[in-house]
């Protein structure tokens, strides 16, 4: 057996000492060595394979330390997101948890000579909080991850929903309880005359049966049915009576039964439009199918701003899976920076927003200077309906489906 074989005293020897971590300066980062004393060091940077690595660093130095200190930066940075993601903690504790492992990237092949002047850099690019105490110096880790940022967003905007809808409910509440104080108000004012008026006691009558008995009632007015039906029934005589008043108001306005018929008929329309866009106007708009342009900056550098896309999912109501027109990549993206498309006329578009929304629509006219549409419903209970003048935010282009070519497949 050889003096030094795998299994001979000295080899085991030799293993348990290298399994510990030793010191920093006989670590060799180029070639990846560590070595156990001065004269190994000495030797090592002696050797053939070392120079070679020498000749390499000295092409391009500042390179290869960046690299080493890239290489530490987020190693160090993923120990600290991963162990003490929430918490502030020494820098000397997470220094020693790095160095552990035993092929970790040392510091002194880094640019900074020390942990101190590591932990100022982190304080400085914002990627740690840093505090210096009597202690020593303390770091607590900044998460911007881009899905807590995400997610942080997608929660503001949900609470910016939710009281929004609060609001709202309490501004419909509010105009309910002012319409109930009117009509009780007119009410009471109109049993008062009717009162008055009709202040008279009713005439008494009598009938005769067969056997001589006599039976007296009295015929009761309107005001006296009121009155033993409860408040109700007054309230009916008052809304009849003002309804008959409007309707001749409206008849000698227009001068005919035919024109009041018609108005009256078109302002129920208008009033229920109102209604629709009050119920169907939301705050988000995207749907599957559509055609949407990307209007954000920050997607600039990779060759998306202003390009259009697919939607193909929506997420939370608010973000969309965008699927790229021309480079077929899938982009996730806020609504926010996003753009609806208009066709050319004759195209088929969707009514994203507003009373119709959800409706399929075909594109008739566009005014360029108020910036709206004028399109017809196709489908569905509207069929047939002209809308004269919808925001282009409110339609946005329909995504047609390719069809396959049936001959090709034969």
């Amino acid at each position: 057996m050889g003096k030094n074989e795998f299994l001979t005293p000295k080899a085991i020897a030799n293993r348990i000492k290298a399994k510990g971590l030793q010191k920093l300066r006989w670590y060799c980062q180029m070639c990846q060595k560590q070595c156990r004393d001065e004269n190994g060091f000495k030797c090592h940077c002696m050797s053939e394979s070392h120079q070679r690595q020498m000749q390499i660093f000295g092409q391009n130095p500042h390179r290869i330390v960046e690299g080493y200190s890239e290489e530490f930066e987020n190693g160090f940075l993923d120990l600290m997101r991963r162990s003490h993601r929430f918490s502030r903690v020494a820098a000397t504790v997470v220094y020693n948890e790095y160095i552990h492992d035993r092929h970790h990237v040392h510091m002194n092949s880094t640019q900074w000579a020390t942990l101190t002047e590591f932990v100022k850099y982190l304080g400085r690019t914002g990627k740690c909080k840093v505090e210096e105490t009597p202690k020593g110096w303390f770091i607590t880790y900044i998460d911007r991850d881009s899905e807590t940022l995400f997610k942080e967003k997608m929660k503001n905007k949900r609470i910016r929903a939710d009281l929004a809808e609060e609001e709202k409910q309490e501004r419909e509440i509010q105009k309910q309880i002012e319409k109930a104080e009117q009509f009780l108000s007119t009410v009471r004012n109109g049993d008062v005359e009717k009162e008055n008026i009709e202040s008279a006691e009713p005439p008494f009558k009598e009938l005769k049966l067969e056997g001589g008995v006599k039976i007296g009632f009295a015929l009761g007015s309107k005001s006296n049915v009121g009155k033993e039906k409860g408040e109700s029934s007054s309230r009916l005589v008052f809304e009849e009576n003002e309804e008959k008043e409007r309707m001749n108001t409206k008849i000698k306005e227009n001068g005919s039964t035919g024109k009041s018929g018609k108005s009256t008929l078109e302002e129920l329309m208008r009033e229920e439009e109102k209604a629709k866009e009050r119920s169907n106007r939301k705050d988000y708009w995207l749907c599957e199918g559509i055609i949407v342009k990307v209007m954000s900056k920050t997607l600039a550098e990779k060759g998306y701003y202003k390009q259009k896309g697919v939607v193909r999912k929506v997420i939370d109501k608010y973000v969309g899976e965008i699927e790229m027109l021309e480079s077929k990549h899938v982009l996730r993206v806020d609504q926010e920076e996003l753009e609806t498309v208009i066709p050319h006329i004759g195209g088929l578009v969707r009514i994203v927003n507003g009373a119709y929304r959800g409706s399929n629509a075909r594109l008739l006219g566009v005014d360029a200077e108020k910036f709206c549409a004028k399109v017809q419903v196709e489908k569905g209970i509207y069929d047939g309906r002209v809308l004269k003048a919808v925001e282009y935010e409110d339609i946005c282009k329909l995504a047609q489906k390719q069809k396959k070519n049936k001959k090709s497949q034969l």
